[in-house]
């Protein structure tokens, strides 16, 4: 044993082994630089010690922020190096904002662990560092922090030492906007809200840009030391009917750590590898708030006509609150967080109960609802990000008036439709077994809105299928379906067949469908086929221009895209609704050329999960949009509502 080890392992009284290591480390590394022409001696902060995304207290916050090493029970990280090097740049990453990506890339144990539990207890002498270890930490700080060239994408790099193998691998790191440097703490300015016009290629054309054609940063949105998103991302190349890419992260919502996936289900890997990254931004800016400031705790009495009356967008019957104890009634006196917001509707700002818009962000004030991803989405500017947000949200109201309702959906003729893309899909389908069906789904919104599902033909395990998709296109809609359905193909059968008894226990008791999972689990039971004897029996059959005749003469064709959202805003505020955004673009998500918002119509059904949770039973428009629409003369009594969960997957 060399004397630098001897003093390693002689830690000081009083301080945690990953402490003292620390503390030893940067004197070693200290020995090492001097003379040598290098630059200071690093400063040495320690990960995996201490709970980072929370506050520390400001001695130790500033230490880290300017740390240049960091070491971890398995590694040590050196950087950030080569990026931006004014702090005053949003770009800028710090120490702290590695600590932060860092830590949310552990297990859910060592999470529960540092963010849950109580004080640590170390078990042994950790991190061993022998003289090797330090001789190539100080040799790869001199390399990084004296190169020259920097990155040609101008982001930050972290160089990581793998303490047991001795690997080094070098990643490229994003500026954490919530780190808690003093680097970063830097005013929200407010933008003015203002739809733009937006020329499209073709009248027929609402996205501005490929998934393709963004900038994205793959490298560090998805790596094992600092991934936004994630440490990886794989294919599924056992998938017969699409290329599955997908990628998986730990967020934390109102039950704890939860594992959220984000996937990409295309033709190609390549074109699935991009739509994954971007459903997995728009998760990253959907699930918390990604910005600071901005925001307000108040009672919605006080704020009044300047804020949503969060029970406009529905309420859980009064037995759910009584018997769900994770739910309370919304109380208007009570402070809450608000968020901003605009109404397109009445062009003036207004507040937003944080709960309806960050959906894994709620605190102990506001527990009156579990919102979902419904109606958030991401674009390459605000109006086509509120298109295809407020597209959803007609689609999914859509879905459960046809669904509660029992509405009688004529069927659309698949071999009407053109589309080569519908042809393979289908033959897919075939392939593994499934008869596709798709449905005319709307009710008194004008906008195509196409039910899906497919049947298994041996009524065997994942007997039935459901998706859907809306479109000013009705093919595009038809396609967002029929796409929807093959991504669940695969997989649908052998989720059924692992949980037989629990399923069949729900088929029985409905209280037990609890989960977004159970939901088109439960419907892959043959047995549930009773339930949907209106799609497989449908009023009438009729090809694709029929259905859609006198569509095509009141679509809107225009070659703006801002015209197209506000024609379907004045559609929504025909029918009795505000229309509301609020702007929840991530700071990493601009410099990328992206805007993601939630889109909000109160008055529409909204999706919920869980059987006990379904607002849409509650609300006045599940009984008065078919009159409206025109299917029914008269609004639906109790007796004639499917009181049956939704198979919406």
């Amino acid at each position: 044993m060399t004397s630098d080890t001897a003093e390693l392992l002689a830690p000081a009284a009083g301080s945690s082994p990953m402490e003292a290591a620390g503390r030893e480390l940067e004197l070693r590394l200290a020995r090492r630089t001097a003379g040598r022409g290098d630059p200071a001696a690093p400063l040495v902060a320690m990960l995996g010690a201490h709970d980072v995304l929370r506050p520390e207290p400001p001695e130790r916050a500033g230490r880290r922020a300017v740390a240049t090493v960091h070491l971890t029970p398995e590694s040590v990280l050196i950087g950030p190096w080569g990026g931006a090097a004014d702090p005053a740049d949003p770009a800028y990453a710090c120490g702290s904002c590695l600590a932060v990506r860092w830590q949310r890339l552990r297990t859910r144990t060592e999470r529960e662990a540092l963010e849950t539990g109580a004080d640590l207890t170390a078990a042994g002498g950790w991190p061993v560092l022998p003289d090797y270890a330090a001789d190539a930490v100080a040799a790869l700080h001199s390399w990084a922090f004296t190169r020259p060239e920097p990155w040609p994408d101008g982001l930050a790099r972290v160089t990581r030492y793998d303490l047991e193998t001795g690997r080094v691998r070098t990643v490229p790191l994003l500026a954490e906007p919530l780190c808690g440097a003093p680097c970063h703490q830097r005013p929200r300015e407010e933008e003015p809200f203002a739809l733009e016009s937006r020329p499209k290629e073709a009248a027929d054309r609402y996205r501005l840009r490929a998934p393709s054609g963004y900038p994205l940063p793959t490298g560090a949105l998805a790596n094992p030391v600092c991934g936004v998103l994630g440490a990886a991302t794989w294919n599924d190349v056992t998938s017969p009917t699409t290329a599955p890419v997908a990628g998986t992260v730990f967020m934390r919502g109102y039950a704890g750590l939860t594992d959220v996936t984000w996937s990409g289900q295309a033709n190609s890997f390549s074109s699935s590898r991009d739509l994954a990254f971007l459903e997995g931004l728009e998760r990253y800016a959907g699930t918390h708030r990604r910005t600071p400031g901005g925001g307000l705790t108040e009672s919605y009495d006080n704020l009044g006509d300047a804020a949503l009356d969060p029970r406009a967008c529905g309420l859980y019957a009064p037995s759910t609150y009584r018997d769900d104890p994770m739910l309370a009634p919304f109380d208007p006196a009570r402070p809450i967080p608000w968020v901003r917001g605009h109404s397109l509707r009445d062009d003036r700002p207004v507040w937003v109960p944080a709960r309806l818009v960050h959906y894994s962000a709620g605190t102990d004030a506001d527990p009156f609802v579990f919102e979902c991803s419904n109606g958030c989405a991401t674009g390459s500017c605000l109006e086509e990000a509120i298109l295809f947000g407020l597209l959803e949200l007609v689609e999914r109201d859509a879905f459960l008036l046809g669904w509660y309702g029992d509405a009688p959906l004529p069927e659309i003729d698949l071999a009407s439709c053109g589309s080569p893309t519908i042809r393979a899909m289908t033959d897919r389908a075939a392939l593994c077994g499934y008869d596709v069906h798709v449905y005319d789904n709307r009710i008194d919104l004008p906008v195509p809105v196409v039910t899906g599902l497919a049947v298994r033909r041996d009524d065997g395990p994942g007997t039935l299928a459901f998706a859907a998709g809306a479109a000013f296109e009705p093919e595009a809609a038809v396609e967002s379906a029929v796409s929807e359905i093959l991504t669940y193909l695969p997989h649908l059968p052998r989720q059924v067949a692992e949980r037989p008894a629990e399923l069949a226990a729900m088929a029985e008791d409905f209280s037990l469908v609890k989960r977004l999972p159970d939901h088109a689990a439960l419907f892959g039971l043959p047995r549930m086929k009773r339930y949907v004897r209106g799609y497989l029996e449908p009023p009438a059959v009729r090809s694709l221009a029929d259905t859609y005749r006198s569509w095509e003469g009141a679509r809107p064709r225009s070659g703006d895209l801002r015209d197209d959202v506000r024609w379907l805003r004045d559609r929504l505020a025909g029918a009795g609704s505000d229309v509301i955004v609020v702007d929840q673009t991530a700071p990493e998500q601009r410099r990328m050329g992206l805007r993601t918002v939630c889109t909000i119509v109160p008055g529409l059904l909204p999706i919920d999960f869980g059987w006990a949770r379904q607002r849409a039973l509650t609300m006045p428009r599940l009984r008065t949009a078919q009159r409206r629409g025109g299917l029914r003369d008269h609004d639906l009594r109790e007796d004639q509502l499917r009181l049956v969960p939704h198979p919406f997957p």
